[in-house]
């Protein structure tokens, strides 16, 4: 059985994430979307609220676990059977950043390979950050986001859009 993680803050999840999930569970037994606790990033949504709205995301795809981690990703890969880490790249600049990391996960846990998926076109350009900046600054996510996701990002913020 194959199983591949896909690891990340999800913060918030975008449609981008889900395109890069749908599109991964397809292609493994199972799929296991690991939310980073990651301490030192500022994140708008606690760890538990992260992995709730990813679960609703996710809850139409029978191979997909959402679960979420502390410490070294490969330990979290180990812990779950995962051979194949899933990365979503979208610029060179990811490419770069996710290379280091690649090389240091291989040294870590040779057996573990990084399979990079580009998302589709139409979310080329989104990340949780940008998606986050312009939610703080009270713009309109909408079309970035699951509805639901976005009466969350909504509650969390206090404002009506």
């Amino acid at each position: 059985m194959k199983i591949a993680i896909y690891p990340g803050t999800f913060d918030p999840v975008t449609n981008g994430h889900f395109d890069l999930i749908r599109r991964a569970a397809s292609m493994f037994d199972h799929l296991v979307v690991g939310v980073a606790e990651s301490p030192s990033k500022h994140t708008m949504f606690s760890l538990q609220e992260r992995v709730h709205l990813l679960q609703q995301v996710c809850q139409d795809i029978e191979n997909v676990t959402v679960k979420g981690f502390s410490g070294l990703l490969v330990d979290f890969a180990t812990n779950n059977q995962a051979t194949i880490l899933i990365r979503g790249l979208r610029t060179t600049m990811d490419f770069e950043y996710e290379f280091g990391l690649t090389t240091m996960y291989r040294r870590l846990k040779p057996e573990l390979e990084s399979l990079f998926l580009t998302p589709s076109e139409e979310f080329a350009f989104l990340s949780s950050t940008l998606v986050r900046e312009v939610a703080i600054h009270g713009g309109d996510v909408t079309n970035f986001v699951p509805e639901f996701v976005h009466r969350a990002i909504i509650e969390k913020q206090g404002y009506t859009s």
